[in-house]
């Protein structure tokens, strides 16, 4: 079996409707569990007070907002190469997705530093860089938005795809480029002595399994939306033809 039989829209459409409700039900399992464990069992941090509880919201919602577009940048890469269509249509669906995971991760960023720092804002590496990231999350929007032919649109999209991927490459490593600037380093590291401590790590983890799998959810959703969308055009377009 070839993982290039899934590029066919009826197998794709088949696998994702016995897929889709586990998927689904492991994301609600994983995000209840993990948020009243972070939000309601693990202590206060010594310095910054309740407020280190916004990590099981930020830094999930951030990774997956940079993760969103590495999936993008993949299916792009293979609707560039191999002309597949649900890899495209993938990956159109996975822009709004990875939107509101970045806008979650700015608002939610802009509370946890409020206090932290003293300010909402700061114009520093990786804020910056993800600022960018999320206007080109927009510009790849209206850019399916404004064009008619969805092969063309597909290709402009995906060349798109491309350039805003030094952004979300920026965006996860800009600590490491920089070493000025307010933002820390990673919560989770290979290294341990980087990472929090176990007490909060462990919610922690759970929570981005909670944040992946419903990443995979609301994809795969929007992809079969996407599929039935562009059958429904050929269908009537047949008609006026007829």
């Amino acid at each position: 079996m070839s993982i290039w039989e899934y590029a066919n829209p009826k197998k794709f459409m088949q696998t994702s409707a016995w897929l889709l409700p586990w998927v689904t039900g492991l994301a609600v399992a994983c995000l209840v569990a993990g948020l009243i464990w972070g939000f309601f069992f693990t202590p206060d941090d010594f310095r910054q007070g309740s407020t280190v509880k916004i990590i099981y919201l930020h830094v999930p919602s951030a990774m997956m907002a940079i993760n969103a577009w590495v999936m993008m940048l993949v299916t792009s890469l293979i609707w560039l190469i191999r002309r597949h269509h649900v890899s495209a249509l993938a990956s159109k669906a996975a822009a709004p997705v990875g939107l509101t995971f970045t806008v979650i991760a700015l608002l939610t960023g802009a509370f946890w530093g409020q206090p932290m720092w003293g300010t909402w804002w700061a114009w520093d590496p990786r804020l910056t860089s993800f600022l960018i990231l999320t206007l080109f999350y927009l510009g790849y929007i209206a850019l399916w938005q404004a064009i008619e032919d969805p092969d063309t649109a597909a290709d402009l999209t995906a060349v798109l795809c491309l350039v805003g991927s030094v952004f979300a490459l920026l965006s996860r490593y800009a600590v490491l480029f920089w070493n000025q600037g307010l933002h820390q380093g990673a919560s989770l590291s290979l290294d341990k002595e980087e990472n929090v401590a176990d007490v909060f790590w462990f919610p922690l983890l759970v929570c981005i399994a909670g944040f992946v799998l419903l990443f995979v959810a609301l994809v795969l959703m929007r992809t079969r939306t996407e599929i039935r969308a562009r059958r429904l055009q050929a269908l009537l377009a047949r008609e006026r033809l007829a």
